[in-house]
């Protein structure tokens, strides 16, 4: 659709434009900004079908509460794309997660309608708690709206804050729990099977419905409409509801699609005071027919025609790392019955999904609750099994203590494959996986291994899954160099040992994980003799390999993709002073700042360990 052929989108900017709109114009509102994020997510990959599903739900909030004095927190952001376009930033929308553009999350700094941000999931009702608490403290009479997802609704920082602010019943907090039965993939557990039932209660939906017009009588009538309804629901549900024994008076479920349903039902809940929580029905990629038809591809399909839905794929053919772990997991699970595959939330994101297929009763998805995930492997672990447990790098921060306290001070054979190492690109600073060889690398019994290429990763995983401690294997998002690695036979790693890739005289180089092929590139462009070294294990160190370059050579450049203070270039400066070694060693990396969005090259060339970057430290060395 041309910019000409928009009728309402242009003449929407803030949110105040939005409500001065006729339910007539809203209505045709919604599908024109459902038509403009299609058009521009088709040519500027982001995160399509969530935002597709809840277009009515933020054309409603926003016509219906006074923002940005009114607080909108949206749990991840993967659903706020209307939400940006609708305030101020419709135009910059073309320029999404691109270097220099807007965030595809909400972010503070950004904008003014972003009340909080988030890129990580399940932390909207605290937040959203936090500053209901501190608006009531302040005597400002506003409300306070969170929206969450129902696979982000399994996290327990999601049931902290459910439990922690309906004991506080004066504090004026509505909860919208946008069900769409899907999170990035199909959610499990026994939240979902209790939302389904729920939905699906013909009589209870009946009943609902007459007393639902009850909300527009007078207040006094409120109380007892509300009493019945908690009735029905424990007599029909034959269990009382979740949401009501936390102190938070549950409405719903509403149809997420209906605009006039979700006005009307917001404009009487922000009559009645205290926790709400409203449940709603959406369909992920709802008015997009790919996205309604195969959701999880659909949740970030990269480039597509926007006519037709045909996926636009790189012709660039190598293996994806996360497929090298799904295909290898695979194969080990086929040799070892000990092994187990366990993820949160992300089977098909990790690639979990290709032993899923085959062997279902072997792993387990265990909702988006990264610290169960650590101890639930833990216990498989101290009982025999071989768990292998896959968390992206950035969400692996929010199991540290897990990692530490249950499995590392125990010592069990826990193999933690540790996708999206590094720079991820386009997600920016919440998803980065800056910081895991620095926070880890302190962690007794811990070995971490970083592969520089797909026939390293699947020979880690072998070498890992014969261990009996824990491992922790962490490589970065996207393909490969294009080694060849399938059916290849395994072999074990020495773990701590390195290895000697290029020789030189002049100046070494010292590289971590996927840095290799860098490292080798810049080596032979340089008119230096350089010499390259792989560390493939940050932990244990080869000490003997360290001692020995920092004895040869008194220039030495280390490179790595994660965060330089606490990395492994100053792990390594730390063992030649130990022995009296004090070479020139340059160290790049992540300096001590968040790195913003924008494509991994541009990313790295800004922080200073691209290829070029590393060229001209050897030059300077």
């Amino acid at each position: 659709m041309a910019d000409a052929q928009y009728k309402y989108l242009y003449r929407v900017d803030t949110p105040e434009d939005l409500r001065k709109l006729s339910l007539a114009e809203i209505k045709a509102y919604c599908g024109e900004l459902r038509q403009y994020i299609i058009e521009c997510c088709a040519t500027n990959p982001g995160h399509l079908g969530s935002s597709l599903g809840a277009i009515e739900l933020t054309v409603a909030l926003h016509y219906v509460y006074d923002t940005p004095n009114d607080s909108i927190i949206w749990d991840v952001g993967h659903q706020a794309y209307a939400h940006k376009i609708i305030t101020s930033r419709r135009d910059a929308f073309k320029g999404n997660r691109t270097k220099g553009g807007i965030s595809g999350f909400p972010r503070m700094e950004e904008s003014i309608y972003d009340s909080f941000g988030a890129g990580h999931s399940s932390v909207s009702i605290s937040a959203a708690f936090g500053i209901a608490k501190a608006k009531e403290m302040q005597g400002r009479q506003e409300h306070v709206v969170a929206i969450i997802g129902d696979g982000a609704m399994t996290g327990g920082l999601a049931f902290e804050g459910l439990n922690n602010a309906g004991a506080s019943t004066k504090t004026d907090i509505l909860v919208v729990l946008n069900d769409n039965e899907m999170s990035i993939d199909k959610p499990t557990g026994a939240l979902d099977r209790y939302l389904v039932r729920m939905s699906t209660s013909r009589w209870y939906n009946s009943l609902k419905r007459t007393l639902w017009k009850g909300l527009g009588v007078v207040p006094p009538l409120h109380r007892a409409i509300r009493k019945t309804g908690n009735a029905i629901k424990q007599g029909l549900l034959q269990n009382s509801n979740l949401f009501e024994s936390l102190n938070f008076r549950y409405f719903g479920p509403v149809d997420g699609h209906n605009i006039e349903e979700l006005i009307r039902t917001l404009q009487a809940l922000k009559e009645i005071g205290g926790p709400k929580l409203l449940h709603i029905k959406t369909k992920k990629g709802k008015g997009y027919t790919p996205a309604e038809a195969n959701p999880a591809v659909w949740h970030a399909p990269g480039k597509f025609d926007p006519s037709s839905g045909e996926r636009i794929k790189s012709e660039y053919q190598a293996a994806r790392y996360q497929d090298v772990f799904g295909e290898t997991l695979l194969e080990l699970a086929k040799r070892d019955e000990r092994i187990i595959g366990i993820t949160p939330a992300m089977p098909s994101g990790c690639s979990m999904s290709i032993m899923m297929k085959e062997m279902p009763d072997r792993c387990f998805d265990v909702g988006i609750a990264e610290g169960h995930a650590v101890t639930f492997s833990a216990g498989l672990a101290a009982a025999g099994q071989r768990p292998f447990c896959n968390i992206y790098s950035s969400f692996m921060q929010r199991a540290y203590d897990n990692v530490i306290h249950d499995v590392a001070l125990q010592n069990l054979p826990v193999v933690f494959c540790l996708d999206r190492g590094g720079i991820v690109g386009e997600d920016g600073a919440t998803h980065h996986g800056a910081f895991d060889m620095a926070y880890f690398g302190c962690v007794p019994n811990l070995t971490i291994a970083a592969p520089r290429n797909e026939w390293m990763l699947r020979q880690m995983m072998y070498t890992a899954s014969c261990a009996n401690h824990p491992t922790v294997i962490r490589y970065p998002r996207g393909t490969g160099e294009g080694v060849e690695w399938r059916n290849s036979e395994f072999c074990t790693i020495d773990e701590g040992r390195g290895e000697c890739l290029r020789e030189g005289d002049d100046v070494a180089i010292v590289a971590v994980g996927t840095t290799a092929g860098t490292a080798l590139r810049a080596a032979q462009r340089s008119h230096k003799s350089v010499a390259v070294y792989d560390i493939r294990y940050v932990k244990p160190l080869d000490e003997a390999l360290i001692i020995d370059i920092g004895s040869r050579f008194s220039r030495i450049v280390t490179i790595e993709d994660g965060a330089i203070r606490g990395g492994v270039g100053e792990a390594i400066i730390a063992v030649m002073a130990r022995h009296n070694l004090h070479p020139q060693v340059t160290t790049l990396g992540i300096g001590d700042h968040f790195v913003e969005h924008g494509k991994p090259s541009e990313l790295h060339a800004e922080c200073g360990y691209d290829e070029e970057a590393l060229l001209a430290s050897i030059d300077r060395a």
